[in-house]
């Protein structure tokens, strides 16, 4: 965009908001949660004469399926289920775990798509000078945008990767958003942006949560870690600087989850928390696209998980994600947003699509990965890298009632050859049908159950207005 156009766009958004939008009630409002719909309860249901795609290595795919939900809890799954509660017909549907995304900075979603064409509006300076400028109300804003973005396109766990916790209040802020969508999540609580990398982080807002999680766990459905540092970031960090922080997630039991050889330029960065022993079965390691065949074994040997983010990576010029090597030596592997600011669209199905392709493409080769296996990425697969598969990423008994139906009676979809070809490439938003997170029917008939979608998109355009006017943005 040229820097006239990119101006008037700026300043036209700016007038809108003081037209119209942003001079509103709300804006006399304090935003934050207040006057928000109730979720719905966790009933008893059961959908029938569906195409069930459990994700389940035994149990399969099920034709002319049914899924019986009660009180959160997947009771049954089969062809000749007789389940009771409410009959939601499941003719055309293709019913399938909700999609388990992985790390995704859920707070900085109010800068959508504004990652410019020039190094100085580049996503690194554009989130660093806004986000140095976010209140509570900021977080929370942009992090209900995003919990209700995921809903909406079939996502039902979010890792909120909040580096940008000024405060506890910021961070509460973020796990209120969380738990007023009613998504399950994690909330891995990070640094401030502009904090200087020869100090460590404040450990007051982790320390002060972790000890009084229950009260904000929202019943178990969102779980506390830490975004860590590292040892990298511009340049080296001093072990006096990190190891504290690493030191205090693992006292405090918590899950720690670090950027790490995000690019090439940002190789031989593995081998070092390797040898420091920073890694483990309670780490995860985002992006990792540098990791040369030696760490990968580390990684393997470690335990620890990882993450990529194939719509990101791609677009910011890391390069292409080592999927299949990393699914060869077994190291659990998850599929994330990362960040709207760059990705636009927090689609996921459209991620999973692009992971798919982009292995494909490296391989020169159309059948190099299943349409399958990058479902499993999004569903088993991401729910194993969090350590969560013992309740969500598959449809079995016992498990909890994590689901979403597609609706297949539309022009984008409409025939069905290959059930996972058709649900991997073509699925969008508006396709979603039903979505349940522990039971509770959050989406239905493609309409949000619990959200008031306009309030949610106009107080958070007002919330960027009041960013942009402190930042002298126009």
């Amino acid at each position: 965009m040229c820097d006239i156009c990119r101006r008037s766009f700026i300043r036209g958004a700016a007038a809108l908001g003081a037209a119209g939008l942003f001079s509103s009630p709300l804006m006399a409002q304090t935003r934050g949660g207040g006057g928000a719909a109730k979720l719905p309860a966790r009933g008893e249901f059961t959908i029938a004469n569906a195409y069930v795609m459990t994700m389940d290595s035994a149990l399969g795919d099920i034709a002319g399926g049914s899924v019986h939900v009660k009180n959160g809890e997947i009771v049954a799954v089969g062809k000749d289920v007789k389940g009771g509660g409410q009959k939601i017909d499941g003719a055309g549907m293709i019913v399938l775990p909700g999609l388990v995304e992985t790390h995704w900075h859920m707070w900085n979603t109010l800068y959508r798509s504004f990652a410019g064409d020039k190094p100085e509006e580049g996503y690194f300076p554009t989130v660093a000078r806004f986000g140095q400028q976010m209140t509570p109300d900021d977080i929370f804003q942009s992090t209900r945008l995003s919990a209700a973005e995921a809903i909406n396109s079939g996502t039902t766990f979010v890792h909120s990767w909040c580096h940008n916790v000024r405060s506890k209040a910021h961070a509460e802020a973020d796990i209120r958003a969380l738990a007023e969508l009613g998504i399950r999540a994690r909330h891995s609580c990070g640094w401030p942006q502009g904090a200087p990398d020869t100090q460590s982080a404040d450990q007051g807002p982790i320390e002060s949560l972790a000890k009084d999680w229950k009260s904000w766990s929202n019943e178990g459905l969102i779980e506390l870690g830490m975004a860590w540092r590292g040892q990298f970031r511009a340049g080296p960090i001093k072990p006096e600087v990190y190891q504290p922080e690493f030191d205090n997630a693992r006292t405090l039991g918590l899950p720690i989850t670090v950027h790490v050889a995000s690019a090439r330029k940002a190789a031989n960065q593995i081998e070092p928390l390797y040898k420091a022993k920073l890694m483990g079965k309670d780490v995860q390691l985002i992006h990792t696209l540098s990791a040369s065949p030696a760490e990968l074994d580390m990684i393997k040997e470690s335990g620890s998980s990882v993450s990529v983010s194939p719509g990101s990576e791609l677009r910011i010029g890391y390069g292409y994600p080592q999927i299949s090597e990393m699914l060869a030596k077994g190291i659990p592997l998850g599929i994330s947003i990362d960040t709207s600011a760059l990705t636009g669209s927090s689609n996921l199905f459209a991620v999973l699509k692009l992971a798919r392709d982009s292995e494909n493409a490296r391989a020169e080769s159309e059948t190099k990965m299943s349409a399958r296996k990058a479902l499993e990425l999004g569903t088993i697969g991401g729910a194993q890298s969090m350590g969560i598969d013992d309740k969500v990423g598959s449809l079995k008994p016992g498990k909890r009632a994590d689901l979403i139906a597609i609706n297949t009676n539309a022009l984008n979809m409409a025939v069905m050859t290959d059930p996972a070809h058709l649900v991997l490439e073509a699925t969008g938003p508006e396709n979603v049908d039903t979505v349940v997170v522990d039971g509770r029917i959050l989406k239905r008939a493609g309409k949000l159950a619990a959200v008031d979608t306009p309030k949610v998109i106009a107080e958070a355009r007002a919330a960027l207005a009041g960013v942009r006017e402190r930042t002298k943005w126009r």
